[in-house]
Protein backbone atom coordinates (compact mmCIF):
# COMPACT_ATOMS: atom_id res chain seq x y z
CA UNK A 1 0.00 0.00 0.00
CA UNK A 2 1.35 3.42 -0.97
CA UNK A 3 2.03 5.99 1.72
CA UNK A 4 -0.11 9.10 1.65
CA UNK A 5 1.63 12.30 0.56
CA UNK A 6 2.72 14.62 3.37
CA UNK A 7 0.34 17.38 4.33
CA UNK A 8 1.49 20.64 2.83
CA UNK A 9 1.30 23.78 4.96
CA UNK A 10 2.52 27.31 4.40
CA UNK A 11 4.44 27.49 7.67
CA UNK A 12 8.09 26.63 7.76
CA UNK A 13 10.44 27.31 10.69
CA UNK A 14 12.80 29.23 8.44
CA UNK A 15 10.13 31.84 7.63
CA UNK A 16 10.68 35.25 9.13
CA UNK A 17 8.26 37.14 11.36
CA UNK A 18 7.73 39.61 8.53
CA UNK A 19 6.24 36.86 6.32
CA UNK A 20 2.45 37.10 6.26
CA UNK A 21 2.11 33.43 7.22
CA UNK A 22 3.62 34.23 10.63
CA UNK A 23 1.17 37.06 11.38
CA UNK A 24 -1.73 36.42 13.75
CA UNK A 25 -5.33 36.26 12.50
CA UNK A 26 -8.23 38.22 13.96
CA UNK A 27 -11.79 37.43 12.96
CA UNK A 28 -14.67 39.72 14.04
CA UNK A 29 -16.28 36.75 15.83
CA UNK A 30 -13.40 36.80 18.36
CA UNK A 31 -14.73 40.03 19.92
CA UNK A 32 -18.45 39.74 19.11
CA UNK A 33 -20.57 39.94 22.28
CA UNK A 34 -23.47 38.24 20.47
CA UNK A 35 -21.41 35.06 20.02
CA UNK A 36 -20.88 32.31 22.56
CA UNK A 37 -17.51 30.78 23.36
CA UNK A 38 -18.46 27.80 21.19
CA UNK A 39 -19.21 30.15 18.30
CA UNK A 40 -15.70 31.59 18.50
CA UNK A 41 -15.71 34.45 21.01
CA UNK A 42 -12.31 34.73 22.71
CA UNK A 43 -12.92 37.42 25.37
CA UNK A 44 -15.40 37.89 28.20
CA UNK A 45 -18.77 39.27 27.04
CA UNK A 46 -18.37 42.46 29.08
CA UNK A 47 -15.19 43.29 27.17
CA UNK A 48 -16.60 42.52 23.71
CA UNK A 49 -18.39 44.64 21.11
CA UNK A 50 -21.76 44.02 19.51
CA UNK A 51 -21.37 42.83 15.91
CA UNK A 52 -17.95 44.25 14.95
CA UNK A 53 -16.86 44.22 11.31
CA UNK A 54 -13.45 43.61 9.79
CA UNK A 55 -13.44 47.25 8.59
CA UNK A 56 -13.80 48.54 12.15
CA UNK A 57 -10.99 46.29 13.35
CA UNK A 58 -8.83 47.50 10.45
CA UNK A 59 -9.58 51.16 11.25
CA UNK A 60 -8.69 50.75 14.92
CA UNK A 61 -5.44 48.89 14.22
CA UNK A 62 -4.36 51.27 11.45
CA UNK A 63 -3.47 53.98 14.00
CA UNK A 64 -1.07 51.67 15.85
CA UNK A 65 2.39 51.04 14.47
CA UNK A 66 1.53 47.42 13.65
CA UNK A 67 1.52 46.15 10.08
CA UNK A 68 -1.90 44.81 9.13
CA UNK A 69 -3.44 43.05 6.17
CA UNK A 70 -7.03 42.36 5.21
CA UNK A 71 -8.09 39.06 3.67
CA UNK A 72 -11.45 38.03 2.27
CA UNK A 73 -11.74 34.90 4.37
CA UNK A 74 -14.66 33.33 6.15
CA UNK A 75 -14.54 32.19 9.76
CA UNK A 76 -15.17 28.46 9.93
CA UNK A 77 -17.58 28.69 12.89
CA UNK A 78 -19.67 31.44 11.30
CA UNK A 79 -23.09 30.15 10.28
CA UNK A 80 -24.05 33.02 8.00
CA UNK A 81 -22.44 33.18 4.57
CA UNK A 82 -23.35 36.83 3.98
CA UNK A 83 -20.61 39.26 2.91
CA UNK A 84 -20.93 41.37 6.08
CA UNK A 85 -19.63 38.43 8.14
CA UNK A 86 -16.60 37.85 5.92
CA UNK A 87 -13.16 39.25 6.46
CA UNK A 88 -10.04 38.49 8.44
CA UNK A 89 -7.33 40.80 9.69
CA UNK A 90 -3.70 39.69 9.80
CA UNK A 91 -1.41 41.49 12.26
CA UNK A 92 2.37 41.36 12.52
CA UNK A 93 3.25 41.19 16.20
CA UNK A 94 7.04 40.67 16.00
CA UNK A 95 9.95 42.06 14.03
CA UNK A 96 12.35 39.73 12.24
CA UNK A 97 14.73 39.80 15.22
CA UNK A 98 11.95 38.46 17.48
CA UNK A 99 11.21 41.69 19.33
CA UNK A 100 7.65 42.98 19.52
CA UNK A 101 6.62 45.59 16.95
CA UNK A 102 4.78 47.49 19.66
CA UNK A 103 5.64 46.88 23.31
CA UNK A 104 2.02 47.69 24.23
CA UNK A 105 0.85 44.51 22.45
CA UNK A 106 2.78 41.51 23.69
CA UNK A 107 0.02 38.95 23.16
CA UNK A 108 -2.94 38.21 20.93
CA UNK A 109 -5.27 38.90 23.86
CA UNK A 110 -3.77 42.36 24.36
CA UNK A 111 -4.57 43.23 20.74
CA UNK A 112 -8.12 41.89 21.07
CA UNK A 113 -8.70 43.89 24.26
CA UNK A 114 -7.38 47.06 22.63
CA UNK A 115 -9.60 46.59 19.57
CA UNK A 116 -12.71 45.87 21.63
CA UNK A 117 -12.06 48.97 23.75
CA UNK A 118 -11.53 51.29 20.75
CA UNK A 119 -14.35 50.18 18.41
CA UNK A 120 -17.15 51.83 20.47
CA UNK A 121 -15.21 55.12 20.24
CA UNK A 122 -15.29 55.14 16.42
CA UNK A 123 -17.34 57.94 14.87
CA UNK A 124 -19.30 55.44 12.79
CA UNK A 125 -20.48 53.72 15.99
CA UNK A 126 -21.37 56.98 17.73
CA UNK A 127 -23.27 58.43 14.75
CA UNK A 128 -25.20 55.19 14.30
CA UNK A 129 -26.36 55.18 17.91
CA UNK A 130 -27.46 58.82 17.64
CA UNK A 131 -29.48 58.08 14.50
CA UNK A 132 -31.15 55.17 16.25
CA UNK A 133 -32.13 57.40 19.17
CA UNK A 134 -33.56 59.96 16.71
CA UNK A 135 -35.58 57.31 14.88
CA UNK A 136 -36.79 55.88 18.18
CA UNK A 137 -38.02 59.31 19.35
CA UNK A 138 -39.75 59.88 15.99
CA UNK A 139 -41.57 56.54 16.28
CA UNK A 140 -42.73 57.38 19.81
CA UNK A 141 -43.97 60.77 18.65
CA UNK A 142 -45.92 59.30 15.73
CA UNK A 143 -47.41 56.47 17.76
CA UNK A 144 -49.00 58.84 20.29
CA UNK A 145 -52.59 59.11 18.94
CA UNK A 146 -54.09 61.47 21.51
CA UNK A 147 -51.35 64.02 21.77
CA UNK A 148 -51.06 67.46 20.32
CA UNK A 149 -50.87 67.10 16.58
CA UNK A 150 -53.54 67.73 13.96
CA UNK A 151 -54.35 64.93 11.64
CA UNK A 152 -57.48 63.13 10.68
CA UNK A 153 -59.37 61.28 13.39
CA UNK A 154 -62.04 58.74 12.65
CA UNK A 155 -63.55 57.78 9.33
CA UNK A 156 -65.79 60.76 8.75
CA UNK A 157 -68.94 60.73 6.64
CA UNK A 158 -69.06 58.90 3.39
CA UNK A 159 -70.66 60.67 0.45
Amino acid sequence: MAASPPIRTNFHPSKKYSDVERWICIYPAYINSKKSRQEGRRLAKEKCVENPTYAEIRDVLSVTNLRIGVENKEYSRERSREPQYRGRIRVQMRNDDGSFCNSEFESREAILLYVSKKIPQLKSRQVKSGAECYQHSQQNHQSNPGGGGGGKKGKGKRR
